[in-house]
């Protein structure tokens, strides 16, 4: 067989190589006819071969090209996946997206949509989620709930009291550097509230990356939309700790109303729709009203959007506290029930309480559909059991002052929205507290609808929302935009005091205030604030606005109003630096970005001055310059365009020039921030629309990203016409201005008033202990899969010496020495097991498995043998009737050379031999002995005859059928279907008209058509039919050849 296929690749020639239609064959065709046949075909293949070595680096690189390609991207998709967690308060979903998963729920181990926020810590181990859950009866003590209510909060905040109410069993430690609370779990175990977010954080992407079997490390993660800055960064510094990667913090209303838009995005057009999301969930109340529509985007044409209009909400109205009036009343009545026995208060016992506590939320989700229920719980204190019947009206009577309270968020979101209920279309219900009877009674009574929309998954709708979210942010994926315009729910504000002179020589200190980020105004944006009036080093105080829509006692949950004090050291060395040139203020860039925290990029000094310039000096290379730049830019030079955007920037600062309830100040401001104004000789035109400002102060401004002087921090150069006066062109022709401006970094000192972030070194040292203590429960799941492995090899073994086809193939004296070790290694499990590292029991079942080897082996080698025999049986068969086949083909239709046919045959001969030999032999051998016929021995043998039949299939599928002779009247001579091989190759039935001896005339051959067409022929050769056509011609019988030579002569 190589032999055969050997010959057929060389019957093919170079071209066989080389591609369809490939350049090769191109130079055959430039030769003149003048040249024989032998020397034409000779240079064919020479250029032929000489072009495909100059291809093969070429080819060569590219193929290299391409794998390291195909590497890069094979690399990249395994870090593609991103994750989305929706971060409740009695409950977590995560998502994922990847390649071929398209925003997926993602199962916890026990095969849930969504885990528990409960942690487990204890000193040696840690557990999350639903294994948390069940120790919380066991352990409450060391079981944490709830604990994102106490994020960013201070000691002597309400929620914190709240609470220590609610969860007695937790004792809570102070910590005086940043005056905030820590879980004091043991003398030597202390959590802070963002320890154990982000250890909640790790095991969430645990599970992410076990369900998209790949790492992650870029999420989205949800928060409250009441959540304020301090709250908003304690998350950020938990998900630093946990190594994630946030892309964005996400309101949860926001990512709800996201993913009802992704859904309903053909329903989107141009008439605006306002739909109002009403959330109850476990701990808190958001009402949003979203509007939807399409607006027109400068990169993506016509999207869809959503606009947050309004929020109302309530940080204590939820199902936790329907559970707790439950919980208490159960209370209540076993105590009641055990009046007389002199017992103790079920409420001093925590694990009592966990019980009651738990069959609170079983009970109120019952009674959601039931009119009345049978509370019970077996042992709950002191062996008793608990056992009373609890009535819907009951239920309703015990959250009366609750259900009040539903409709407090939907006025809030309407008088934020400035809207009424009439604009408003539907009213959709989200989170799990929604479902209760009498929650849905009182909010449709409150917003007048016929009823309340119930289309949207109320448990996942925010974890899909922030997942679509991820996969727009991430760089791996690409997805239909779907604009999202944010609101601010917390106005901030910049304070600052500056000396005013009143009166000739009367000085007075003025207390300014500027709104930098108003209420319900969208983000992310940058913003930027102009001082104008200042030479030195000053100070100025970043604070929230106006509260007053927070009623008293979420202004005392919301902690400090006051945010940053901006302490700025440098701007009297700026004015020493620059003493020629005219201060344009002191700029001080905000960004509230997509996570909705507040951030001073940077503080500059800017300084400008013209100067006079003769044309002459401008060079060609500056004249190229702005020509292109005049091409590209609409004919605007940078500092057209800097003016441009001041101008812009300045009519969008006209609202929050002041407040509103100083207008006559304001006016005072304007007055004086124009007196500069009217010291300059030329003022820009620019500048003096500016000038109103107060102070100099330019009110929060947005920075879109125009500004040349943002760029660098120190020593700007520019050059342009910005605030140049108006001239003849006589004059501009003979001294053009060119303005040059300067800018001078300013050193920023930052002092937190809120709530102090973890320093650097803290915020490591926590990191770490939160690896070490995932390493330590890694090492500790690895020991416990080896101890268990080791266990259950020990027991199934056992079990296996007693079966027969175990007994059948081991002597009495080889079970009874296995029998041994395995009793031997059970008792030493049982004894010191507890103590044994890992390496120590996975060293014990290798020494086990070895042991066990050899009976295994025979066991399995005889349970695959009927099968493989039987399959080695039919393909040989098979083959056989496929080579009698073959043979009986006749010889002028013969697409199979003899070596061909010849090789088949040996293989299926040694094939046969091989196989009857070999059983032959494990006949005779016992079956306690290594056997000789091997499954694997099996399958080569198939695979080698599979491999030979396959190779005659293929070529039989691609051959193409030969010319047959024709005769005088120009109709083929067909054999007889009947006929026999010797008859067909023999004998040809003659045309009318002569006699069998005479010869037919044979069928012109190619040379016939010219010299050239023969030449050509063996180049077209290259495909199945022109390899058996060549083999067809190399086979042929000596006398046969002889005549095609004499015809050719």
């Amino acid at each position: 067989m190589p032999g055969g296929r050997q010959r057929n690749l060389e019957a093919a020639g170079p071209e066989a190589g080389a591609a369809p239609g490939a350049a090769p064959s191109l130079p055959c065709g430039s030769f003149t006819s003048s040249l024989s046949k032998k020397t034409k075909r000779r240079h064919c293949r020479d250029t032929m071969a000489a072009t495909v070595r100059r291809q093969r680096p070429r080819r060569l690189a590219c193929w290299a090209l391409m794998t390291v390609l195909l590497a890069d991207l094979l690399a990249l998709s395994d870090t593609l996946a991103v994750m989305s967690v929706d971060l409740g308060s009695e409950s977590m979903k995560v998502a994922i997206v990847k390649p071929g998963v398209p925003m997926e729920i993602v199962l916890n181990k026990e095969s849930r949509r969504k885990t528990p926020v409960t942690v487990t810590l204890k000193e040696n181990e840690r557990f999350f989620g639903d294994s948390a859950a069940s120790m919380a009866i066991k352990n409450p003590k060391a079981t944490l709930r709830y604990f994102q209510h106490l994020l960013g909060k201070q000691e002597n905040n309400p929620h914190v009291a709240l609470y220590k109410a609610r969860f007695p069993e937790h004792e809570l430690g102070f910590d005086p550097q940043r005056q905030t609370v820590y879980f004091q779990i043991s003398p030597q175990l202390q959590f802070s509230p963002e320890e154990v977010l982000s250890m909640l954080l790790n095991y969430s992407r645990s599970l992410a990356e076990d369900f998209a079997e790949q790492p992650i490390k870029d999420a989205v993660i949800t928060v409250p939309a009441f959540f304020n800055q301090a709250e908003r960064r304690a998350v950020l510094q938990a998900a630093r700790m946990a190594g994630l990667k946030v892309l964005q913090l996400i309101n949860d209303n926001t990512a709800t109303a996201l993913s009802y838009g992704v859904f309903r995005r053909k329903d989107i057009n141009s008439t605006a729709q306002n739909i109002m999301f009403y959330d109850m969930g476990s701990g808190s109340t958001v009402c949003t009203i979203v509007t939807y529509q399409t607006v027109k985007t400068k990169d993506a044409g016509i999207q869809p959007q959503l606009q947050i209009r309004g929020v109302g909400f309530d940080r204590t109205l939820g199902g936790l506290e329907m559970e707790l009036r439950l919980r208490e009343h159960l209370a209540r009545l076993f105590n009641e029930q055990r009046k007389g026995q002199r017992a103790k208060d079920v409420r001093e016992n925590p694990r009592a309480m966990a019980k009651l506590l738990r069959e609170a939320n079983r009970l109120k989700t019952v009674l959601s559909a039931n009119a009345d229920h049978m509370a019970q719980i077996e042992g709950l204190m002191d062996d008793v059991d608990f056992k009373a019947k609890v009535t819907r009206a009951e239920f309703e009577e015990l959250c009366a002052d609750l259900f009040e309270r539903v409709p407090g968020p939907v006025q809030q979101a309407l008088q934020s929205a400035e809207m009424k209920l009439d604009e408003i279309e539907q009213v959709i219900l989200v989170g799990g507290a929604t479902r209760v009877p009498k929650v849905q009674e009182v909010l449709l009574k409150a917003v007048g609808k016929e009823e309340l929309g119930k289309n949207i998954n109320a448990d996942e709708a925010a974890a899909m929302g922030a997942v679509y979210q991820a996969a727009a942010l991430s760089k791996a994926f690409k997805v239909k935009p779907f604009v999202v315009r944010d609101a601010v729910i917390y106005p901030i504000l910049v304070e600052f005091t500056r000396e005013v002179e009143e009166e000739t020589g009367v000085r007075s200190l003025k207390h300014n205030k500027r709104v930098l980020f108003s209420r319900m105004g969208p983000y992310p944006q940058r913003k930027v604030i102009t001082f104008n009036r200042y030479s030195h080093d000053f100070n100025f105080h970043i604070n929230y606005g106006d509260l007053g829509f927070l009623g008293p006692e979420d202004l005392r949950v919301f902690g400090s109003q006051n945010l940053t004090t901006v302490k700025l050291k440098g701007v009297g060395e700026s004015f020493k630096k620059y003493p020629d040139y005219e201060s344009k203020g002191i700029k001080a860039h905000f960004n509230l970005d997509e996570s909705g925290v507040l951030s001073l990029d940077r503080v500059e000094s800017v300084f400008e001055t013209l100067v006079e310039d003769s044309p002459e000096e401008e060079s060609t290379l500056t004249k190229l310059g702005n020509t292109i730049s005049s091409l590209f830019g609409g004919g605007s030079t940078p500092d057209t365009k800097e003016n441009g955007t001041d101008t812009v920037q300045e009519e969008e600062e006209g609202p929050a020039e002041g407040s509103k309830d100083e207008p006559g100040e304001q006016a005072e401001l304007k007055e004086e921030a124009e007196a500069p104004a009217e010291d300059t000789s030329s003022p820009p035109p620019p500048e003096a629309k500016g000038a109103a400002a107060p102070e100099g102060e330019k009110a929060a401004e947005k920075d879109g990203g125009d500004k040349p002087e943002a760029q660098k921090p120190s020593e700007k150069r520019e050059a342009g016409s910005e605030g140049a006066p108006p001239a003849p062109e006589e004059e501009k022709k003979q001294k053009p201005a060119r303005k040059q401006r300067m800018v001078e970094e300013i050193g920023v000192e930052l002092v937190v008033l809120d709530l102090p972030d973890l320093p650097e070194d803290q915020l490591a040292r926590s990191a770490q202990k939160l690896q070490d203590l995932t390493l330590r429960d890694l090492q500790k799941q690895e020991r416990e899969k080896a101890a268990n492995s080791l266990e259950a090899f020990i027991f199934e073994t056992q079990d296996k010496l007693y079966q027969p086809e175990y007994q059948e193939v081991s002597t009495e004296e080889q079970r009874e020495d296995i029998s041994g070790k395995l009793s031997a290694t059970s008792t030493w499990l049982e004894d010191e097991g507890f103590g044994a590292t890992t390496a120590m029991l996975k060293e014990k079942l290798a020494e086990l498995r070895k042991l066990c080897h050899g009976l295994f082996f025979r066991v399995e080698e005889r349970k695959k043998w009927p099968e493989r025999l039987s399959a080695l049986d039919n393909l040989l068969n098979h083959s056989s009737m496929f080579l009698k086949g073959a043979r009986l083909i006749p010889e002028m239709d013969q697409i199979f050379t003899e070596v061909e046919m010849t090789t088949l045959e040996k293989i299926i001969n040694e094939t046969w031999a091989w196989k009857n030999t070999t059983v032959a032999e494990q006949a005779k051998l016992p079956a306690t002995e290594k056997p000789v016929l091997l499954s694997k021995d099996i399958e080569a043998k198939m695979a080698a005859l599979d491999r030979e039949v396959q190779y005659l299939l293929n070529k039989a599928k691609f051959a193409k059928p030969r010319p047959r002779p024709r005769d005088k009247n120009g109709t083929r001579a067909e054999a007889p279907l009947n006929a026999s091989t010797s008859d067909q190759s023999e004998k040809v039935i003659p045309p009318p008209g002569q006699t069998e001896d005479t010869k037919p005339i044979p069928e012109p051959e190619k040379e016939t058509a010219g010299p050239e067409a023969a030449d050509s022929e063996p180049l077209e050769l290259g495909g199945p039919a022109a390899e058996s056509e060549q083999k067809e011609h190399l086979e042929q019988p000596t006398g046969q050849k002889r005549t095609l030579k004499n015809d050719e002569l």
